[in-house]
């Protein structure tokens, strides 16, 4: 089958039997989605010059076992990325910047990869100055490490539910002071609470959700 257009701008290419992002047509939309096809992988490369206009790519269900975007120039505007129902077991988002301020994806708001193989938190979050709300639920992350969320001062909302999280480190999470939807714990393998994490946070802003562990 092949993709159709919804409007001038939406670009549908879900259950088309894709095994790849068909680069004669996305540059073109605004909003794409290559949902439920064949898809192992997606780059994005310094080599594409084109600048793409899309604001929501939804690459959901599909094979992609591992993806770095730590060099993805040609997607400014992308404002939510959708890798839900994928494979993914590595995920790099950004690389520190060598004082030249260009970052990739610097537009990207949401942040969706639930439902993957993930063992640890995607690296190079801090990487993304626009990020305001990551969903990691359904993964296989064991740990949050101080360095995890590090720089991320844009942050709302975490959701870490169904995951195998055992041990988080006390300053985690201190630095995200915009805070103020959801840190989702619920259905992981906390055995004692660790009140002392979040006392940085606005608890008049912050509504914290760590039921179904084992304490």
């Amino acid at each position: 089958s092949e993709c159709w257009w919804e409007g001038e701008l939406l670009l549908n290419c879900s259950f088309t039997g894709l095994s790849a992002v068909p680069e004669d047509k996305a540059p073109m939309a605004t909003t794409a989605d290559f949902s439920h096809n064949r898809i192992t992988t997606y780059l994005c490369t310094n080599g594409r010059n084109k600048e793409w206009t899309l604001k929501h790519l939804n690459l959901s269900d599909n094979l992609i076992s591992q993806l770095s975007l730590t060099t993805c120039r040609n997607l400014p505007v992308l404002e939510t990325l959708n890798l839900n129902g994928n494979a993914i077991r590595s995920l790099t988002l950004g690389a520190p910047t060598h004082g030249n301020g260009d970052r990739p994806l610097p537009a990207l708001k949401v942040l969706s990869v639930e439902r993957n193989n993930l063992k640890r938190v995607p690296r190079g979050l801090g990487q993304l100055q626009s990020l305001q709300t990551v969903r990691l639920s359904s993964n296989a992350i064991r740990q949050i490490d101080l360095s995890d969320f590090q720089n991320c001062s844009q942050l709302k909302d975490i959701d870490l539910r169904n995951n195998k999280i055992a041990k988080i480190h006390p300053d985690a999470f201190r630095d995200l002071n915009k805070l103020q939807v959801v840190v989702d714990l619920r259905e992981n393998a906390l055995t004692t609470p660790l009140p002392q994490i979040f006392i940085f946070l606005n608890f008049f802003q912050l509504e914290m959700d760590s039921s179904d562990n084992t304490w």
